[in-house]
């Protein structure tokens, strides 16, 4: 049974003291470093300068941020925030079964960097589509548990702090077949494809360890890490080849653990289906650890910019999400890799 969304709801910053620090300055601080050291490279980025104003879509890790946000970095230093008014979030969901998506019932986003608006007048859209049977509605309390979205809210608010006029639109994605994935793809083609929505595609790539339940390991590319670092390779090969379909097999050869194949499969899918050309490359690869023993355990972090392929080239541009050069660490704990 479908859920009917309520009003003045605000999501609550639910991990922010523990996955992220829930101090506005520091937190501002390490993102802004982050966002240095990327945009160092990024902006020297040929196949960038050769788009029609930075990432049209990106795919960043949602771990913890001391994990995960240098790498997250070097996918959210390429966005122009003044290009967007509407910035589409799609995550996995980690706490709950779901075999659509799912819409936040909330109207706004609590962040430490300040809240951030949903629109629900693109809720109301989407729900109106399929019938009323496409999209389920979260509850706050799943919306809270939820870590994939709201790993992206420091960073969307960060990169977004000049823009006072973009609203957000998290979508939780769940199991879908390749006929569910064509059937949200056709729902969301046209906010795709249209030049002011930018596209946040939220996953971590392969979870390693006994406590994943995932321990491939090929002994010809040596260690356990170098091993899991060809696997990934061979998954973000196949997406920067826009290659849906090649992707879905690879999933079902390795079953590579990546938490966010759905969100990554209907991103392809909408590339596939877009009158428009892009450019998809990866910018940044790591590991929270390098395992070497059975006993050990890690999960890799990967970098994504998608970027339309412009037809003349445009300008240099400084691609900047940040002004201050610092960095410091939060306090690492294994619940938040």
């Amino acid at each position: 049974m479908k859920r009917k969304a309520t009003t003045k709801c605000t999501r609550s910053a639910s991990h922010a003291g523990s996955w992220y620090t829930d101090n506005p300055k520091q937190l501002n601080k390490q993102l802004t470093g982050w966002l240095n050291v990327a945009n160092k490279t990024l902006n020297n980025n040929n196949n960038l300068k050769k788009t029609s104003g930075g990432a049209k879509a990106i795919i960043a890790p949602h771990a913890g941020l001391s994990y995960s946000g240098p790498t997250a970095a070097w996918a959210y230093g390429a966005i122009d925030p003044n290009r967007f008014k509407h910035v589409f979030i799609l995550g996995p969901s980690h706490h709950y079964y779901l075999s659509g998506c799912a819409l936040s019932a909330c109207d706004t986003y609590d962040t430490p960097l300040g809240n951030l608006i949903v629109d629900q007048n693109i809720n109301v859209e989407l729900r109106k589509e399929g019938n009323h049977k496409m999209f389920d509605t979260m509850t706050k309390d799943e919306d809270e548990e939820e870590h994939s979205i709201e790993m992206h809210l420091p960073y969307v608010a960060k990169i977004m702090e000049s823009n006072k006029n973009y609203t957000v639109i998290p979508i939780i994605v769940g199991s879908l077949n390749v006929a569910d994935e064509i059937k949200f793809a056709d729902i969301l083609q046209k906010y795709f494809d249209d030049p002011e929505n930018l596209f946040v595609i939220s996953s971590d790539f392969c979870h390693w360890g006994s406590r994943f339940s995932f321990q491939f390991h090929d002994e010809k590319f040596g260690e356990i890490y170098k091993s899991i670092r060809w696997l990934d390779q061979q998954a973000m090969e196949l997406i920067e080849k826009q290659d849906a379909n090649g992707f879905r097999a690879y999933l079902k050869k390795y079953r590579n653990t990546i938490c966010g194949r759905n969100p990554i499969s209907l991103m392809l899918q909408l590339i596939k289906r877009s009158k428009l050309t892009f450019n998809v490359e990866f910018t940044n690869y790591a590991q929270s650890s390098q395992c070497i023993r059975i006993s050990d355990s890690s999960v890799s972090y990967a970098s994504c910019i998608v970027s339309e392929v412009a037809t003349t080239n445009t300008n240099d541009k400084d691609f900047n999400g940040g002004s201050s050069s610092s960095s410091s660490s939060s306090q690492r704990s294994s619940k938040n890799k």
